[in-house]
């Protein structure tokens, strides 16, 4: 069943895309002829007064067809609302919707979790020193002690956030070799501990094992506007740490290709993420909704962002767009190209995962 979940998530999140492209059209009064759910065989349509609709036998896909590339199409080629006609703004806007519906998808997700799931809390604020490593270690110097609790640091709080380890671990990587004012509770003692990473900016460290001060759980946050910064906070989270694995493929394409997901593995990543508890649902829906919307904006043949790269070039020449059947040839070469790119990644996961359990996991 999570598999069969995960698949339903991936499918809405495609339906999200497309439903993005043909609306920005639609209230713009531009023809639409199709909108489709999947590729392949159809095994559903329905045929409206000006848009054909169908759900087909693949879901991981999707599209909106435009009569501008029906040559059987009764639309005089001249009509001022065939996508083709409208200027480069009204086109940005179509191309560009599937993405900013993702992303707007993804808020509302991450913000519907807030507000019923709700968040990782820890018991108590602060975060608990569980080992001192090293005898010569900044921290041991400094005095630190196992159970020792730290509050503050540069004056500010250590809340019971979640992440409050990781933003901890932050503050101390990021002032190498600079002295760090910690508020420290000890018993029933409260001290002011100064401290001094070693190393450089960006990987310093103190020389101790952290823990959180108390058990982990969830608690919804019921004010909205409350709510709202926490999804935003989230949002950007995880559309940072994407768009930093993307550099990551460019600069260290060799060490990262491997570790990028293709449908079968993101479909089993997804299955137990459903598994582990409610927040997982939300948390794969929002990432792979971020994922899709920032992947299309790449500036690839085939992609909303291939598409907006050719209007730019259109602006660049003072209206002028390049011609006709060159971009086609470049999308076409480009859809192939990530077709079957597609089927590789598709092949390579699901032999690692009989590699990995003996068999498919259904």
């Amino acid at each position: 069943m999570s598999i069969l979940l995960a698949i339903a998530i991936l499918a809405l999140l495609v339906l999200v895309h497309e439903s993005g492209h043909f609306l920005a059209a639609r209230l713009q009064g531009i023809h639409v002829s199709q909108f489709s759910l999947g590729f392949g065989p159809a095994l559903w349509s329905y045929v409206g007064e000006k848009t054909e609709y169908a759900i087909r036998l693949f879901p991981l896909g999707g599209y909106v067809g435009f009569p501008d590339d029906d040559p059987e199409s009764s639309i005089p080629p001249n009509d001022p609302n065939l996508l083709k006609n409208r200027g480069i703004g009204d086109r940005a806007i179509v191309i560009s919707a599937g993405v900013f519906a993702n992303f707007v998808f993804a808020y509302l997700v991450l913000l519907l979790m807030v507000l019923t799931v709700g968040i990782g809390v820890v018991d108590q604020p602060g975060v608990m020193v569980a080992k001192v490593l090293d005898a010569n270690s900044p921290a041991a110097i400094a005095g630190l002690q196992v159970g020792d609790l730290i509050l503050r640091a540069n004056q500010v709080t250590i809340s019971n956030d979640l992440n409050n380890l990781e933003q901890f671990q932050a503050l101390i990587s990021q002032n190498g070799k600079k002295a760090i004012n910690l508020g420290i509770e000890r018993g029933s003692q409260n001290l002011e501990v100064m401290i001094t990473p070693t190393g450089e900016a960006g990987s310093s460290k103190i020389g101790v094992g952290l823990n959180w001060n108390g058990k982990a759980h969830r608690q919804p946050i019921r004010n909205l506007p409350k709510a709202m910064a926490k999804a935003a906070q989230n949002f950007e989270r995880v559309v940072v740490m994407t768009w930093a694995g993307l550099g990551q493929l460019v600069t260290n394409f060799q060490a990262t290709a491997t570790k990028v997901s293709g449908p079968v593995a993101i479909v089993a990543t997804g299955a137990q993420l459903v598994k582990s508890d409610q927040a997982g649902l939300f948390d794969f829906t929002a990432i792979v909704s971020i994922n899709l919307a920032i992947i299309n904006l790449l500036p690839l043949p085939a992609l909303d962002g291939g598409q907006l790269f050719f209007l730019l070039i259109e602006l660049l020449r003072g209206g002028k767009p390049l011609p006709s059947k060159f971009q086609e040839n470049v999308m076409q070469g480009g859809l192939v190209m990530i077709l079957g790119l597609g089927l590789f990644m598709i092949a390579r996961d699901s032999l690692n995962l009989i590699h990995q359990s003996g068999s498919l996991p259904l």
